[in-house]
This record gives C-alpha cells, structure tokens and sequence, in this order.
C-alpha cells in the first residue's frame, strides 16, 4: 500500500537560483542590470524613477543610517509604508545592516498597529505619515504620546519597550520622529565599505523577514523567515512565471508587498530578471488602468476580486493595454479588447506564509490535462504528507487528511513559540488545510480543517473578528463565518445574537468594526439570529460548517 508522502527534486538541481541571500541578491541583480529601470512611482506632484544603481545607493544608504543608529545583528526594524520606492530601499537597507526587517500592513487599524509593535519587538519604525484612509503619526502618537517628546533616536516607553527611534516619510517629523532625510543624514559619517563588510557576513539561514499573518489564533502570527526562504522563492517565481531577462518584465502589483506572496511573486520575479516595479500606493481601478498604459506594464498582479473592478472602471473602454503579456486569460484583462496575451499563471499551486508562498506547483502554461484540477506537484526539496489530523498518522495514497509540508524555505519558527510546538516530530509544518495526493504525487487542497477565512487572497481569523465583535455593547453572542463566494472565495459573515432590548444596526455594527480591523477583516454581511437558532447548530459547542452552511441559506435568500 503506497501512502501519501511525496518529494520534489533536490534544491541543488533547481535552474534558475541565485545568490540566497536578500543583499547577495541586489547585489547580483545590480551588477547584471545597473542601468535598466528597477522602479517607478508616479504621484499628482511629480515621479520617481530609479535605476538598479539607484536602487542599490538607496539601499546603503538606508543600511548605513540603520548602523549609525546603533542597530546591528538581528536587530529588528519595522517598514510602515505603501508601496513605493522607499519601502524596497528600507527593506534591502535593512538586510544589507545585518537586520531584520518587519514589514507591516498598511491596513492596520490603531489596535492592530499597536499588537504589532509590542510583538515584534522592533527597535526602530520607519514609517510613511500617510495612507489611503489613514494617519499613522496620529496613530502612533496616541498609541504612545511620549514619542511627541521623547528626543530623535531616545524613546524610552514602557509600552513598546525595545523601540528607540522613529523615521517618518512625509511631513510631522518633531520630538523622538526624524525625517526620511534626517534619517538618512545619520548614515553619512558610516563608512560604505562597514555595510559591504556586514552584507557579506549574511548566511542564508540567517533571520531576514518577520511577517504577520492571521492564523488559527485570535491574533496574528509573526512569521520569522530566513534570507533562503525569500531568496529561492523570489528567483523561484521567475521560473515559474516563465519571466525572461529579455523579457524586461514590468510588474504592476495591485497589492501590498508586505504580504509574502507580493513580495516573491511581484518584487522577487521583477528584480531577479531585471524587469521593472510599477508601484501604486493603493489600488484604485481607474488609476491603475492609467498607471498601466503610461507604462506599458507587461505583467499585472492582482487578487481575484480586482480583476471585475477594473474591468468597471469608468476608463476601461479607453485605455490601450496591448503592452500586456503575462496576463492570465481567466481574468477579466485578458478580455480587454486591446490585450492579446496567451499566458497561464501558475495556478496550480499550494503554500502558505509559514513556507514564505509555495510549495507545490505547476509552472506557466502547464496544460490543464496535466495539472487537473490539482494545486500542483513539490518543488525542489519539498516533502509533502497526508496525515490523520488526529493521530498524525500519514494516511493511504488518495486518502484525506491533513497537509503536512518541510523544505528550504519553511519559517524559522513563529515568534513566541517553541518550535517543538509548531512542527512535528519528523520537523513537518501542519498547515491546518485538508487535502489528498493522487498516485501521481499531485496535491489536491480541499479546503481549510480549521476555521480561518481565506478571501481575496488574505487570511482572516474568525476569532480575531469574534473579540472585536464581543466588545460591542449590544452585541451578546457574535461567531464570524466564511460564506463561498464567486471572487473572493470566502466572503467574511458575521452572525449576530443582539442583548435584550439592542435594535438591529448592521451598518452601524460594520462602522464600529472598521475603527478596529483591517478593511479585509470586516464582515461584508451582519446575520441577526435568536439565541435558540444559533443553538440549533450545536448545543453547547457552535459548529462553524452548519452555522456556515446557515448563513450561506440565509443571503441567498
């Protein structure tokens, strides 16, 4: 009896891999490509444009601000910023310092900023004054008021008490938050040559990256990964993407590049063939189409419920896209009249931020008889098991069970956990997703075993919403489900029992929610229930698939 555990090639007879290191990598990439374009912003007052050259000087220039300001090994330090030019210098900077970098969500509410910056325990925050629809100095300042008073680099707060300084782009800078340029101007008596010397002690398994994502806990998870993770995957996406040097690839990301699928797929698969970052600060269809024909962008990259708002943008009929070619032809852009492109993304694939994105796949233009359906097949070092979720037993050929993975770019660990904690024995992530292996070795992912919500692409924690939703005043029992929804995939559904007396106010109830989560955490629908038809669906215990199965009974009618 054949069971279900299954190995790609070894990682040392993968084409296509670089140096595995993020400063090993710019470096790499810098000397192929110094004169192409690496990254362009453009804003209503004006652009940025820079040159891998330009973007490698950026990089040092942040790397040796970052010494000067006392930061050396391991040291962590967190990028608040859109995605713009100064986030990938900030990130490489970082890394080329010896650091780690903490990328954080723009999305963040002020509470979620705050249960960021006590986890991850960063010793400097640098920081964008401005996003869509936010202010974070004046998230900052009364998440910690003495940072209006605290000198530049001498913080001293019991609240976040490992963080000493702040740097801020755009305006407000005073008290402990320097200017970008202020921050900068630290790093000018720090002799370039200390930052080649401290680039050129990172190992690959060094800590390089610690990321956020909502796991099965009320709380994110920060996700500690090594310079090898980000490295394989980020040269790994351009194979798999089937991205050419001469290709000369412009990327448009429609999303953050602190989520770790972003920051291989977009960042990684542009930089390692020397193509170009078109970055907009936050997705707005009818800009993107602009932003996309000014710049003759070659390869978009959005989740699936983006596709349908760009194709209602006002501009849609408008805009000239023929530049595109690596455009997938299930969305929605590939049917713009202008656009010719016969490219398949790799969708057959699997992974999780815990493995920094894949670990199974099928590469661009796989045909559909190979992949059939399936989330793809091991990458090079990549051992996938099917297990009982109760005895961790790995189960027949076939058979369903828990997704259990291992291999070069699984995470260092999650912060606060032992690690003995997070993996098996046999050193296996449990992925808390369900699925098979068929007798080719291929993956077929069923679903989450647990309840989190995966929609557009994001992962949300049902518990995180069910605390936020616990602390309303009328609010007496409130469990968050995942509805099937033909964009997003999961649609985020709050089920509601009010307190005696508390009238029904959904829109209300969504306005309180968005002051405490992320936009993507907030439930696009309030389920009113009485107290015994919640019941119904499992006495003392509620029971996530029949309530889900209720709701989903409840908004189709």
């Amino acid at each position: 009896m054949s069971l279900s555990m299954t190995s790609g090639p070894p990682l040392a007879d993968e084409p296509g891999l670089g140096t595995l290191t993020l400063p090993g990598l710019l470096r790499e990439t810098t000397a192929r490509y110094a004169d192409r374009e690496a990254l362009v912003l453009r804003e209503a007052d004006g652009e940025i444009r820079w040159t891998y050259a330009e973007l490698w000087d950026r990089a040092v220039s942040v790397a040796r601000a970052v010494r000067a300001s006392g930061l050396g090994k391991d040291s962590r330090v967190g990028v608040l910023m859109t995605n713009r030019p100064e986030w990938v210098a900030a990130v490489f900077g970082i890394s080329l310092a010896g650091g780690v970098a903490v990328p954080l969500s723009t999305f963040s509410t002020p509470s979620e900023l705050d249960y960021l910056l006590r986890t991850s325990g960063i010793s400097w925050l640098l920081f964008e004054r401005e996003a869509p629809r936010k202010d974070f100095l004046d998230a900052l300042t009364t998440l910690e008021p003495a940072i209006t008073t605290a000198a530049p680099g001498a913080l001293r707060s019991t609240t976040y008490p490992f963080l000493r300084g702040l740097a801020v782009l755009g305006s407000g800078a005073g008290g402990a938050v320097e200017s970008w340029d202020e921050f900068l101007e630290r790093g000018t008596s720090e002799p370039v040559e200390l930052v080649e010397a401290t680039a050129a002690t990172t190992n690959p398994s060094d800590a390089a990256l610690l990321l956020f994502s909502s796991g099965s806990t009320s709380k994110p998870k920060g996700i500690l990964s090594a310079h090898r993770a980000a490295s394989i995957q980020c040269w790994r996406f351009a194979r798999l993407f089937g991205v050419r040097p001469e290709d000369y690839v412009r990327c448009w990301p429609a999303n953050g590049l602190f989520w770790s699928g972003n920051f291989a797929m977009a960042l990684g698969a542009t930089l390692c063939t020397g193509g170009a970052l078109v970055l907009q600060r936050g997705f707005d269809p009818a800009e993107a189409l602009d932003l996309m024909q000014a710049e003759r962008v070659t390869m978009p990259l959005a989740w699936p419920h983006q596709w349908p708002q760009l194709e209602a943008a006002p501009n849609w009929s408008e805009v000239d896209l023929s530049s595109m070619r690596f455009v997938d032809g299930k969305f929605a852009l590939a049917k713009h009249p202008t656009v010719s492109s016969n490219w398949f993304e790799p969708g057959h694939a699997y992974g999780n931020t815990e493995t920094f994105t894949l670990t199974t796949c099928f590469p661009a233009n796989t045909p559909e008889e190979v992949g059939a359906g399936s989330s793809g097949e091991p990458l090079p070092g990549v051992t996938v098991k099917i297990v009982d979720p109760l005895t961790g037993a790995v189960v027949p050929r076939g058979e369903h069970g828990e997704i259990c993975v291992k291999g070069p770019t699984l995470m260092l660990g999650y912060v606060g956990t032992p690690l003995d904690e997070t993996l098996d024995a046999e050193g296996y992530f449990r992925t808390g997703d369900g699925g098979r292996l068929d007798d080719r070795g291929r993956l077929f992912w069923e679903g989450r075993l647990t309840d989190i919500i995966k929609t557009g692409g994001a992962n949300v924690s049902p518990l995180e919403v069910n605390e936020v939703l616990a602390r309303h005043p009328g609010v007496k029992v409130a469990y968050t489900v995942g509805v099937p929804h033909d964009t997003l995939g999961e649609v985020v559904v709050a089920c509601v029992v009010l307190h005696e007396g508390a009238a029904e106010d959904a829109d209300g109830l969504i306005a309180y929610l968005r002051e405490e989560l992320a936009s993507y955490k907030v439930p696009r629908h309030v389920l009113y229930f009485r107290e015994d038809e919640i019941a119904l669906t499992g006495s003392a215990k509620i029971k996530s698939g029949d309530l889900r199965e209720l709701a989903a009974k409840r908004l189709n009618a």
